[in-house]
């Protein structure tokens, strides 16, 4: 286990975090049309550069560009599912970093044909999902409702041990409490956040688009997945209450959200994050 320590501190998280926002890593994405703006806009305000391109043409070339890919299979369609084929292809070829969100995996058969397609390529360097969708995505039997999770966080440990085996790679689980795990058996959990990131579309889609930048400069997954989920949380936490502070709804803390990704400093950071690490 030398060669990957399961220890974290607030400190390491705040170091990969300071390394997206000074190294800007360009991150393409192969998302969906509902998060799309969001996804971009946090990568942005994290300090990440975006680049949404999907066309046959031009995918290949665009990947041998960036320094991660990030596949969203949200809004599905034939040709889009080439593109992420080919990308996929080209990212593991190039050795670069790769995340995958099984949006409403389980839903239909459409979808876990799909996840099986692109598990056949390459195995992605991450996996994020709720419950649910990591459950369907590791073949446990259980049914998403639409793309909310009918599967805690903590029922789907389980099926992530056994998707980390799979894939050797790093699966998270996120929910109210967010998990972290990897083929060496270190698990990562998290406990910020607030209800009310769950009432914004593309949150968790976008924390998936954050996990690339984080793996474009931090070469162990498990350690950038957990760093930028816990950014994510920390700055939806912080948000949240400058919201109902205000006497504001979820309208004003989206536009907070991206203030806190950009200007959230490590004193708040490291004194709210709730981080727990152990070898499971």
């Amino acid at each position: 286990m030398a060669n990957h320590p399961h220890q974290l501190t607030a400190q390491d998280l705040w170091h990969d975090i300071h390394a997206v926002r000074t190294q800007s890593p360009l991150v393409h994405s192969i998302t969906n049309f509902v998060v799309m703006n969001l996804n971009a806009n946090v990568l942005l305000a994290a300090g990440a550069s975006p680049v949404m391109a999907h066309a046959h043409e031009e995918v290949k070339a665009m990947v041998g560009i960036a320094q991660s890919l990030v596949l969203n299979i949200g809004t599905l369609e034939p040709y889009w599912v080439d593109s992420m084929k080919v990308a996929l292809a080209a990212a593991q070829q190039r050795g670069i970093p790769t995340v995958l969100d099984p949006v409403g995996a389980g839903a239909t058969p459409y979808r876990n044909q799909t996840l099986n397609e692109l598990l056949a390529v390459a195995h992605p360097s991450v996996i994020r999902g709720n419950g649910s969708e990591i459950m369907s995505t590791a073949n446990a039997a259980i049914q998403t409702r639409g793309v909310d999770s009918s599967a805690s966080a903590n029922d789907a440990l389980g099926a992530a041990q056994a998707l980390t085996a799979r894939t050797q790679g790093t699966v998270c689980v996120s929910g109210e409490t967010d998990h972290i795990l990897d083929a060496h058996k270190r698990w990562a959990r998290l406990s910020n956040g607030h209800v009310w990131m769950t009432k914004i579309t593309g949150v968790g889609c976008s924390s998936t688009a954050l996990i690339g930048a984080f793996c474009a400069v931090q070469p162990d997954a498990w350690r950038a997945t957990t760093s930028a989920m816990a950014l994510m949380s920390v700055a939806g936490e912080v948000a949240a209450e400058k919201a109902q502070a205000a006497r504001q709804g979820v309208g004003s803390m989206a536009a907070l959200l991206l203030d806190e990704l950009q200007l959230l400093d490590e004193a708040t950071f490291t004194s709210r994050v709730k981080l727990q690490t152990a070898l499971i």
